[in-house]
């Protein structure tokens, strides 16, 4: 009499990277909806979340900096550890958040970024926490003259 046994660990493992990837594709859409959502709160085209290189340029728009930040992405420790906390720090400020609020983005992304986008007591309030209204330029110039 001869032992047939049937190996189902490839089964098993095509099962358990079938739910793995699900899980993954359910990250990945949580986290592009609530970007999707956080641009729109900040009165940015939703859809710009999406879009590579043009989502940086609206993101620092959003945090207060200039267009010319994406090239210190290129220098290699600032621009790719040191510069990425700093905009999630303003970003964090942008909606009035502090240093807790942006190591819960830096460490629990998953969590604080939908908190972010979906929790309506949280309101964008200017680039990096400064209320959007005339600039201090302008009001130091409605002061007077200046001493040169």
């Amino acid at each position: 009499m001869q032992d047939v046994s049937y190996d189902s660990s490839g089964a098993v493992m095509g099962g358990a990277s079938i739910v793995i990837t699900v899980f993954y594709l359910a990250v990945c859409l949580l986290l592009i909806v609530s970007c999707w959502k956080i641009f729109e709160k900040a009165g940015k085209p939703g859809w710009a979340s999406i879009i590579p290189i043009y989502s940086l340029i609206v993101m620092l728009e959003i945090v207060g900096k200039p267009w010319w930040y994406i090239f210190l992405f290129l220098i290699p420790i600032y621009g790719w550890i040191i510069l990425p906390i700093m905009l999630t720090h303003d970003l964090s400020k942008s909606f009035g958040k502090d240093v807790g609020f942006t190591v819960g983005l830096i460490l629990l992304g998953i969590i604080f970024y939908p908190m972010l986008a979906f929790n309506k007591d949280i309101r964008y309030i200017g680039p990096a926490g400064r209320p959007a209204g005339p600039s201090l330029d302008s009001q130091i110039g409605s002061i007077g003259k200046p001493a040169v």
